[in-house]
């Protein structure tokens, strides 16, 4: 598996700051029924708000002539233009300038981001907005990757170099 990128969407500090004090605030609420219990719930619901922050976390992908973005994967021969967005472009992204039809793998506390259009005429998609602390760097290693597929073609059966598509078929 060639990687030429990879970036997990970790949440910001303060959203694990925020984490910790909701799962305290569940032990507080089972306090007045005994100290043990109440910091017993605490400690579980921390630790479970902890782990779901973790486990969620999506990861923006390009590798073996693929783009993921969460659980969501597109071949890199269907991508049109990509094109790396600042806050501002973002905020208008996601906001005012969004389509309905659009695959988001955003995340809230991170401000900038990168628009990939595609361009399967199958696909009512018309783009995925995602978001990236490296919008450049993603932007290059999907530009990179396009212009070496590597050996994704003959690995999904598509006929090697010279050979004729016919007897590829039969």
């Amino acid at each position: 598996m060639s990687v030429s990128y990879t970036e997990k969407l970790h949440p910001a500090w303060w959203v694990y700051l925020v984490a910790v004090g909701l799962g305290a605030t569940f032990g507080l609420v089972f306090t007045p029924r005994g100290t043990l219990l109440g910091v017993g719930v605490g400690v579980v619901a921390v630790a479970a708000l902890l782990a779901a922050l973790t486990y969620t976390t999506p990861v923006i992908a390009v590798a073996d002539g693929r783009l993921g973005a969460g659980r969501a994967q597109i071949g890199l021969d269907l991508i049109g233009a990509v094109e790396p967005l600042d806050v501002e472009a973002m905020r208008h992204a996601h906001g005012p300038g969004l389509d309905a039809r659009a695959y988001l793998c955003i995340r809230g506390w991170i401000a900038t981001g990168v628009r990939v259009r595609l361009c399967d005429p199958r696909d009512p998609t018309p783009y995925w907005l995602l978001s990236s602390r490296r919008p450049d760097h993603l932007t290059e290693a999907i530009a990179r990757a396009r212009l070496d597929p590597g050996p994704r073609s003959r690995a999904e059966g598509t006929p090697a170099e010279g050979t004729p598509a016919e007897d590829a078929e039969s």
